[in-house]
């Protein structure tokens, strides 16, 4: 607690988002690699889980079932984009001592920070939507319980939040990974039960030319490619990298970006190989066997068993379903938190901030499936893509602006190098988004 009223008694200003956590978890003065990696390693954890949502997986569902292994090279492009988002959040939070709102509070005018604070609530209540429809249709296909009483369930993960937290931010970094580690264990066992071709697993990773021939092939590989990289995800990394109590000397900062970009790194290459591996299940069970229009993530879970003859492959399924859905809502309600505190410098009790971002987020879910029956989820996941596609360029160009501007990052700015592949990546996604969010909105195929 002494912490936190010394945080409290910093100007406005200079007042850190999650100050309760702020620098709390020391880092040893040794110079061993690993113990120091140790130090550094989870945040990219908590920043994976967005890579891996349920919102991803219909994309990787539809992928496989229908093009079979082809679109892993989208998957593989797609993660290396994040990669560099990322590690650029990384450069950013500990160059600067400042996340990402914050920089942007500080840096645009007053009107044009609410107006991106507005747009980036709505495209974290969007993505939460998301996450809560996968963790309630996860607890529908393994216990049949009800859509809203499933949704209203996952709201206790507000609390677990505010347990854990108050022990230490390891203990929530220690729980996503436990989460992100039990997805990555069910679908090992997938994999191992649908017997894939190890040879056109391989040729999927290389560029196929049929991607940009195909249009039908094309809209889904710019799908993939358009909701990996989630907005919420570059304010939330930028933030807890300040979880890390490095010192504030140029020596210390650059190790700090050095082993926060190696975290990252490392997080994402398990999403990335998680997100393979769902696309590659269906692509083996699904495409293989004949199932060509396997979208959605219900028709999925029934169809796993009865195809791989395995009677516990569904089950795993859902399990898998129901611990990317938690995690995510975790990460997400964490970024909610952060958005508030640093476009608005609003100080309020942990348990009303998280309360009112998962309130946003239960009403319309709770007011879909009451009104347009438990059918809607479906168009309820298209548009929540829909809206981080309309958000996400508001996010991606002032973290390359930012970190890209030597006022504002010293020494630590972007090289000449990073700053031309920093910009083309801002360009690919954001055009890619845009012109998914125009075929999606008008129908153009």
């Amino acid at each position: 607690m002494a912490f936190s009223n010394r945080e409290a008694a910093l100007p406005h200003h200079l007042r850190p988002s999650l100050p309760e956590v702020h620098r709390s978890i020391p880092i040893p003065a040794v110079k061993g690699f690993w113990r120091k990696m140790l130090a550094y390693a989870g945040p990219g954890y908590l920043v994976s889980v967005g890579y891996m949502d349920p919102g991803n997986w219909a994309t990787d569902l539809a992928g496989g079932s229908r093009f079979g292994y082809t679109l892993l090279s989208v998957i593989l492009l797609s993660n290396l984009m994040a990669v560099l988002l990322q590690s650029l959040c990384v450069r950013l939070g500990v160059a600067t001592g400042k996340d990402l709102a914050q920089m942007c509070r500080d840096t645009f005018s007053p009107k044009v920070s609410i107006m991106l604070w507005v747009l980036c609530e709505i495209a974290i209540a969007a993505c939460d939507l998301a996450e809560l429809l996968g963790s309630a249709i996860a607890l529908q296909l393994l216990f049949g319980l009800p859509l809203v009483w499933g949704v209203c369930l996952t709201a206790l993960d507000v609390l677990a939040l505010l347990f854990l937290q108050g022990k230490g931010f390891r203990y929530v970094e220690a729980l996503v990974i436990v989460l992100v580690a039990t997805i990555g264990v069910c679908f090992a066992a997938e994999i191992l039960f649908s017997h894939p071709n190890a040879g056109s697993i391989v040729a999927g990773f290389l560029p196929n030319r049929d991607i940009v021939r195909n249009p039908d092939m094309l809209y889904l590989a710019i799908g993939i490619l358009g909701a990996t990289v989630m907005p919420h995800n570059l304010y939330l990394h930028s933030a807890i990298v300040q979880t890390r109590a490095w010192e504030p000397t140029p020596q210390k900062r650059r190790e700090a970006i050095w082993f926060g970009t190696i975290d990252s790194t490392v997080a994402l290459t398990l999403a990335l190989l998680i997100n393979a591996a769902i696309l590659i299940v269906a692509a083996a069970t699904f495409h293989t066997a004949g199932y060509h229009a396997v979208a959605e993530i219900q028709d999925a879970y029934q169809l796993l068993s009865p195809l791989l003859g395995v009677s516990a492959a569904s089950a795993i399924f859902g399990l898998a379903l129901l611990a990317s859905g938690q995690s995510s809502t975790l990460t997400a309600t964490l970024a909610g938190q952060i958005v508030m505190e640093g476009f608005l410098r609003l100080r309020i009790p942990s348990w009303v901030r998280r309360l009112v971002t998962r309130l946003l987020a239960i009403v319309p879910a709770l007011i879909a499936i009451v009104f347009f029956s438990e059918n809607s989820t479906g168009s309820l996941l298209v548009l929540s893509q829909v809206v981080l596609s309309l958000q996400l360029s508001f996010a991606v160009v002032p973290l390359v602006m930012f970190t890209s501007d030597r006022r504002i990052m010293g020494e630590f700015v972007n090289p000449p190098w990073l700053k031309v592949v920093a910009k083309a990546v801002a360009v690919v996604i954001v055009g890619l988004n845009l012109w998914l969010l125009l075929q999606t909105v008008l129908g153009w195929r």
